[in-house]
């Protein structure tokens, strides 16, 4: 699916571009997304290469995020918010630079910091692979591991959930998709028992 000298590209990013931090965090999200796609049958190199690319403008100064959301026509909502731009940019360069095209993969980029109502089984992979890698430290971090390997549905909802609840306790403005997504899940688990 990706030629070698693409691949190489993009790790050549990766070491060049990322902080220490950001490159082990990026290394064992694309880890966690293969072990994942593995679990659930989806497509290994295309949860890779989504997670390798999720994070790669996550660094980046405010100054160059809003001057790539003005650039790109993103929602103006995104200036001065890197943490939720940087995913819509990284797809975007995706396709532009990279000549990746294929929707499922930028939509799993573009969408791995909120979800959104719609998501592919690629797309929750990438999620939670972000929110569980071996990396990462919060309460009930054990509990979201486990279960994302029990049901990918129930864990993204959870990990929503969780997302939810420190936002707004931080005081933070909540993304509208990670609502959208938490509550079509929820109404299909509810459809599933009914």
């Amino acid at each position: 699916m990706i030629d070698v000298q693409t691949k190489n590209r993009i790790e050549e990013y990766l070491e060049n571009y990322l902080s220490d931090k950001r490159k082990r965090h990026t290394y064992a999200v694309a880890l966690e997304a293969i072990n994942l796609a593995k679990r659930y049958g989806a497509d290994q190199e295309k949860a890779e290469l989504a997670a390798l690319f999720h994070d790669m403008y996550r660094g980046k100064p405010i100054e160059v995020i809003d001057r790539m959301v003005r650039e790109f026509s993103l929602d103006p909502s995104y200036l001065g918010n890197s943490n939720l731009a940087h995913g819509k940019l990284a797809a975007k360069i995706m396709e532009k630079e990279y000549d990746i095209k294929d929707q499922d993969i930028l939509n799993a980029v573009a969408y791995h910091t909120t979800g959104r109502a719609g998501m592919s089984l690629l797309e929750k992979i990438v999620y939670l692979a972000d929110a569980i890698e071996p990396g990462r430290r919060y309460p009930g971090i054990d509990e979201l591991r486990k279960l994302a390997y029990i049901s990918l549905d129930k864990a993204c909802i959870k990990a929503m959930s969780r997302s939810i609840d420190y936002i707004k306790s931080r005081g933070m403005e909540l993304d509208r998709d990670t609502l959208r997504a938490k509550n079509q899940l929820m109404e299909e688990e509810r459809n599933t028992y009914d």
